[in-house]
């Protein structure tokens, strides 16, 4: 496997390195060992797949708040999507940065999402087919979202949005739960776990960019 990574810190990359002959092509997609010598997270908790009829389809913009965030690795087994991850951690550089890539099923390139970072996807075409490998147990109490439209996020999908579930369209903007966001997300070893809740926790950590 070829890993490059994103302007993300902890986001990569994840190109196949074919080995091609006249029956077609063979190709790790995972390896515990290489994942472990670029420090990504090498645990696959769940394996899904979601299939998009519609091209246009937005799914998005999806996460999990600490102890229980989640990795993942994203790649497009059939057609094609634009996938979109968002910095959701307080102390990092690059807070409410988004990196955008494209993901077919032509090139069968991954991109691993690091923990405590919101993802989501666009489809470029009608029938197309996404595997998700997760490092996480899906837990619904501890699930959380933000609107794909987000004024704040300034997210760029390519197409005119064709289809949105129920769901998705009911995720609060960050602005109105920007306080509360950063302090779930915070480190359990933050410098700033001194402060007494959520709204001096969020002060604390815009001083410091």
């Amino acid at each position: 496997m070829i890993f490059v990574e994103t302007t993300l810190k902890g986001a990569f990359i994840v190109d196949l390195e074919r080995r091609q002959d006249a029956r077609g092509y063979f190709a790790r997609v995972f390896c515990q060992n290489e994942f472990n010598a670029h420090g990504l997270k090498p645990v696959i908790a769940q394996a899904n797949i979601a299939s998009n009829l519609k091209k246009g389809t937005v799914r998005g913009m999806h996460f999990q708040f600490p102890p229980a965030a989640e990795t993942k690795l994203v790649r497009c087994t059939r057609g094609a999507i634009i996938d979109i991850i968002v910095d959701l951690r307080p102390e990092s550089t690059t807070f409410l940065q988004c990196v955008r890539v494209e993901l077919t099923e032509d090139t069968q390139r991954a991109l691993y999402v690091p923990e405590r970072f919101a993802h989501g996807y666009q489809t470029l075409c009608d029938n197309t087919d996404i595997s998700y490998q997760v490092g996480e147990f899906y837990k619904p109490e501890v699930e959380g979202g933000l609107m794909y439209n987000d004024p704040r996020l300034a997210l760029h999908w390519p197409l005119p949005v064709s289809i949105v579930s129920e769901k998705d369209q009911t995720f609060p903007l960050f602005d109105r739960i920007e306080s509360e966001l950063i302090w779930k997300m915070r480190l359990p070893a933050s410098i700033f776990d001194q402060t007494t809740g959520p709204e001096q926790f969020a002060s604390a950590t815009r001083r410091e960019k």
